[in-house]
């Protein structure tokens, strides 16, 4: 049982953290989020309507959008450019792919100094690697749920 002096440290301790969080502003930070992800869709866009212009069909263009999204965010990641523009424009940065492509990229570059095999290898997809498994076990399930349907 605790004592009162602990308790007051406990408060004490509550009201410090209180004033040492930043206040965040929920609109204004869903605001950033959708100007940032739309800014990343619009530059996909850009390269979809690229890619069309130099005789691509769409389903071709689609995928290399795809790709070149996927090699923009790694890219980025890595020149530790992408990090600096997550901070500021927030969840807008968790576009699928180019979100996906820095969760990938981001636990591999720092656990480089570890070597190859148990540093990046062991690494890389400590958080894309739950969401490739729930998301490959939830297309098993979604399928199985169809076929009986």
């Amino acid at each position: 049982m605790k004592n009162k002096a602990e308790e007051m440290t406990n408060l004490e301790y509550n009201e410090y953290i209180k004033t040492k969080t930043p206040n965040s502003n929920l609109f204004k930070d869903c605001i950033k989020a959708f100007i940032s992800g739309g800014i990343i869709c619009a530059v996909g866009q850009v390269f979809l309507n690229l890619y069309k212009y130099f005789g691509l069909s769409q389903e071709d263009a689609s995928t290399l959008v795809t790709v070149t999204m996927i090699f923009l965010g790694t890219l980025l990641t890595g020149l530790n450019i992408y990090p600096k523009i997550a901070k500021h424009a927030g969840a807008g940065t968790l576009v699928p792919v180019t979100g996906f492509a820095n969760s990938v990229a981001a636990p591999a570059l720092e656990a480089k100094t570890e070597g190859y095999v148990l540093g990046v290898g062991a690494k890389i997809f400590t958080i894309a690697g739950p969401v490739i498994l729930y998301g490959t076990l939830a297309s098993i399930i979604c399928g199985i749920v169809y076929f009986f349907m």
